[in-house]
């Protein structure tokens, strides 16, 4: 069932009444001003539609659809909650469950794509973010992040807190790491809200420290929620993607593909898309929204509104044709701040002379019974062992292959 929830608010000196989103620049200059002496006063349109959840069926994995010459099928099944995704080069899979807070491990042992061992392999509160870094699994609770020993089976060693007293979730507890080029590790913190300036400045950024969770410092900031992350194989630049705010309307925030640098501000909570001033939020002290739009780094691709853009993997595999090489998938999650529903599919970012330039389905079919109901929510991406890709679903607990015919 579709809920219409319509805000309309005014506002007075010094507040904001409402939230407004416009395709019109126009409209931006003179309805949000640049300093408190003059009213600020915006109107949208806001909805709530959640799909209903059904039943994964053969079926329906059947309707999945995918490009010609590929193929999906169940890897592994009544998982729980499967969020983030690592997989081994001896093609050992891990998945963390955050409800559970566990770390679990499957494996498919006779080549048939099917996954048929599972085991639990680490119990920690909230485990979330997973990486692979010298034969060892760190993972990310909300506060705390742990390391553990790869034994040869697969299996991990006690883990080891090495770094704790982050910030609190709120809003956006699902923290993510990888390791980049450099050997250092990268860390997301996203915002504890919708769009609030932060009292702690760790919250919104994307950090950085060494594999043994020392010298940590902030690397980039104004980061809402960058949940997928990485790095081009071949030019090695930096690359996110970053939730947009929820309540500006069906087709605003768009989400932003960033390049994420080094002292880098990306606007957020006061900029954002192609240089939008929010309303709902104004620069701190004397700064003007103008000035606060200089010092912020703009998107170098944006995609649907509110479809939640979840774990990232640039395909580096040989089992894909060779125009994979070099691209990206991306797990969107799905809309529910929206009065249709976008996302629930795994989409290909390509790059062309290392920039990103256009997305494009490459796994759809979650959203059945004309779009009022969902068999799954993509979370976790990431390349197999053997070049296949693997999509996790955090819903009907499916973790999915998608291979070559």
């Amino acid at each position: 069932m579709k809920t219409r929830t319509t805000l309309f608010l005014s506002a007075a000196l010094a507040g904001v009444i409402g939230l407004s989103c416009s395709k019109d620049s126009g409209f931006w200059d003179s309805f949000i001003p640049e300093t408190d002496e003059e009213p600020t006063s915006a109107q949208i349109n806001g909805y709530i539609f959640r799909p209903a959840l059904v039943p994964v069926t053969p079926e329906r994995i059947q309707q999945m659809k995918v490009p010609a010459g590929f193929k999906v099928q169940a890897f592994a099944q009544e998982l729980g909650k499967p969020r983030i995704l690592a997989v081994s080069s001896q093609g050992h899979v891990y998945f963390s469950d955050r409800d559970a807070g566990v770390v679990m491990l499957l494996q498919d042992t006779n080549n048939d794509g099917v996954a048929e061992r599972k085991q639990t392999v680490a119990t920690i509160k909230q485990a979330h973010g997973l990486a692979i870094h010298n034969s060892k699994l760190y993972i990310a609770s909300v506060q705390d992040l742990y390391v553990a020993d790869m034994n040869s089976d697969g299996t991990l060693g006690q883990p080891k807190l090495i770094k704790s007293g982050l910030p609190d979730g709120g809003q956006h507890p699902n923290r993510t790491l990888a390791f980049g080029p450099d050997g250092q590790m990268y860390y997301s913190i996203g915002s504890t809200c919708n769009s609030c300036p932060e009292p702690n400045a760790l919250n919104a950024t994307m950090v950085r420290m060494n594999p043994d969770g020392s010298n940590m410092k902030i690397y980039a900031k104004g980061l809402r929620n960058t949940i997928g992350f990485g790095w081009h194989p071949e030019t090695k630049e930096f690359w996110g993607l970053d939730h947009g705010i929820d309540w500006l309307g069906d087709d605003d925030q768009k989400e932003e593909v960033n390049l994420i640098k080094e002292n880098a501000n990306y606007g957020w909570p006061y900029i954002y898309g192609e240089g939008k001033y929010n309303p709902g939020d104004r620069p701190p002290g004397d700064t003007t929204y103008q000035q606060y739009l200089q010092l912020s780094t703009q998107p170098s691709l944006t995609y649907q509104a509110h479809a939640a853009p979840m774990q990232m993997a640039f395909y580096t595999g040989s089992q894909f044709p060779s125009d994979y090489q070099g691209d990206a998938f991306v797990a969107m999650r799905g809309s529910w701040n929206r009065s249709k529903p976008v996302g629930y599919s795994i989409v290909r970012l390509h790059f062309e002379n290392g920039k990103p330039v256009r997305f494009e389905d490459f796994l759809t079919g979650f959203l059945v019974d004309n779009n009022r109901s969902h068999i799954g929510r993509p979370v976790g991406v990431a390349v197999h062992a053997d070049g296949s890709l693997l999509v996790s679903d955090d819903t009907n607990g499916v973790i999915y292959r998608i291979s070559r015919q």
